[in-house]
């Protein structure tokens, strides 16, 4: 029977940063619920990014890496303007479908995974670039930070969208 301990692992890890009491005391559930859906598409310093803007972003990384864990070719780039949709798109779409996404990629991502084991995830990603391979491992871990590192992100511009109501 094959190793599934890390896949476990880091399956569980895609599910507290969603949800858990981590020890940073923060999770997206608990940020997404201190904007609604005036506040959400807000931008408190013209250069920084709306929680809608970011919320967007996640979503679009998160097909993309489950687009890759299913051995396809890359599709988004870090120039594509999906990358980083206006405020104005995502008006439009609404901040109840915004959210809808966002949970159902991490859900897909995680449904995905279900019944592998240890030996995925040390499964060279066949489109990588030859100057960079890397495994489906780097990609979920990657994902991880890049969640963990929004999630971050989203805290101080709620934090400035507070400041600017009060």
């Amino acid at each position: 029977m094959m190793e599934d301990v890390l896949i476990k692992h880091i399956t569980q890890q895609l599910i507290d940063v969603e949800t858990a009491d981590l020890w940073i005391d923060e999770n997206f559930e608990k940020k997404l619920a201190q904007v609604d859906s005036t506040t959400a598409f807000e931008r408190p310093i013209a250069e920084m990014h709306s929680i809608a803007e970011l919320t967007s972003h996640l979503i679009e990384w998160r097909r993309e890496v489950l687009s890759r864990l299913k051995a396809n070719p890359r599709g988004l780039e870090m120039s594509d303007a999906a990358n980083w949709r206006t405020n104005e798109e995502l008006k439009a779409q609404g901040w109840e479908k915004l959210l809808k996404d966002f949970y159902e990629t991490q859900h897909n991502i995680i449904a995905f995974m279900k019944g592998k084991d240890d030996s995925f995830l040390h499964t060279a990603y066949p489109h990588a670039n030859q100057s960079f391979p890397h495994d489906y491992k780097y990609l979920l871990t990657g994902l991880i930070h890049h969640d963990m590192y929004h999630l971050g992100q989203m805290g101080i511009t709620i934090k400035f969208l507070k400041l600017n109501h009060y």
